[in-house]
């Protein structure tokens, strides 16, 4: 793990999305094609503006969410919905956008044939996370009722996942996945996830779900 404490939020998403932009275009540049898996929430809207003002092949880029609450694209809540509305701006609107909700299905229904488009886009160039107190990333939840499963060596690209004080069930990429990504980047604001972050570093990932890709993550911190 790399870790990268900033003077101010600012700065830290000014770095991250010169770097990330840079990856995507060394991708491009290699393979034609690059994949960009993005956190929901509040905190990386201004990194979602940035890179949207960035001059790449968008077309050749595939972005989607890290995971999604089983709500309407429209709910304000979706994950989906702040990334069109932040990240799919500009320069990245004609970017490819997987979305992970299906209306007419139930996540458990959905979460196979969604991996199976997800499978196609592997291993995803960049992956760009968030973390709660709890230590949760992604929808790996501690508590949840598929967690085992999810961190499994052989887990499916996307699982549903329930778990204790999430009111929606959810769909996750799982960790192989997110572990797996050329360039994996956790984005963390505040002393309390700061130190979140160092217990997670003590624990094993059924109790710290964040711990699973941790080992080759580059951590953007800044108060």
């Amino acid at each position: 793990m790399e870790f990268r404490e900033y003077p101010d939020a600012e700065a830290l998403f000014l770095s991250l999305a010169h770097e990330i932009a840079g990856e995507l275009g060394q991708a491009l540049r290699g393979a034609g094609a690059a994949s960009l898996a993005v956190p929901g929430g509040t905190t990386p809207g201004p990194l979602f503006d940035l890179l949207s003002a960035v001059d790449l092949d968008w077309p050749q880029v595939t972005v989607m969410p890290t995971d999604e609450r089983w709500v309407p694209d429209s709910d304000p809540r979706s994950n989906t919905r702040l990334i069109r509305a932040r990240l799919l701006q500009g320069a990245a609107a004609v970017a490819r956008l997987v979305p992970f909700h299906a209306p007419d299905m139930s996540p458990e229904e959905a979460a196979g044939p969604l991996g199976a488009i997800v499978a196609q886009h592997l291993p995803l160039t960049s992956v760009v996370l968030g973390m709660g107190e709890d230590m949760h990333t992604a929808s790996l939840f501690p508590g949840g009722d598929r967690l085992a499963a999810a961190l499994a060596a052989d887990a499916p690209p996307v699982l549903a996942m329930h778990a204790p004080g999430a009111p929606e069930p959810r769909l996750t990429l799982t960790a192989p996945v997110l572990a797996g990504a050329i360039n994996i980047h956790l984005l963390i604001l505040g002393k309390s996830k700061r130190l979140a972050l160092e217990h997670a570093q003590a624990l094993t990932p059924d109790l710290a779900p964040v711990r699973a890709v941790l080992d080759n993550a580059t951590v953007h911190w800044a108060e």
